[in-house]
């Protein structure tokens, strides 16, 4: 399969933050296995022009999804914190656009889209086609790329720049995004 990077393309990398990282509270096993291929995508979306999103989570010390609460998760992604901060190796765009998810403190967020202005952002800049890659892909991946569907983008998640916690879920979450429209292309098919 080809896919080619359109005028109407941007790339939306998903939650690459410390705390996700191996060492981290809450690590994608090799995580940051991701930031090679997505450094390398940064270059081809930076070269011509095109939009380069990030999102993040960017919790209240006391968010609903911490373990205190109640929540499934250690707490994780502190706004402000060291933890919250991007792989120091992903090399950010001066003018890529960052969305900041789950901010708010009785609210759970997997999505970039929810609780965000991420699609507004997406169609003032009139992009159709996302290429999406990130951690966790059975989490914030999957999610963004679920509500990005929905909202009728056309979606490429890139293979070799997603990484799962579990094997299993990982290749479940996979299954669910093409089902529902989502390709799945390899870093050396886009063009």
């Amino acid at each position: 399969m080809r896919a080619a990077i359109t005028d109407r393309s941007a790339l939306l990398i998903v939650d690459v933050q410390r705390d996700f990282m191996p060492g981290g509270p809450l690590p994608v096993p090799d995580g940051d296995s991701v930031v090679k291929p997505l450094n390398d995508l940064i270059g081809r979306f930076e070269s011509r022009g095109l939009p380069v999103i990030l999102t993040r989570d960017w919790h209240p010390r006391d968010h609903i999804s911490f373990k205190e609460r109640g929540g499934p998760w250690p707490p994780h992604c502190v706004a402000g914190t060291e933890g919250a901060e991007f792989h120091k190796d992903l090399r950010i765009p001066r003018d890529s656009i960052i969305i900041s998810k789950a901010t708010e403190r009785d609210k759970e967020a997997y999505s970039g889209f929810e609780g965000t202005d991420l699609d507004d952002v997406l169609r003032k800049r009139g992009v159709r086609r996302l290429f999406v890659g990130g951690v966790a892909t059975e989490y914030c991946v999957r999610a963004t790329v679920m509500d990005a569907l929905s909202s009728g983008y056309e979606v490429l998640v890139v293979e070799e720049a997603i990484k799962g916690i579990s094997p299993e879920d990982e290749e479940r979450a996979k299954e669910e995004m093409v089902r529902k429209g989502a390709i799945i292309v390899k870093l050396d098919e886009i063009l």
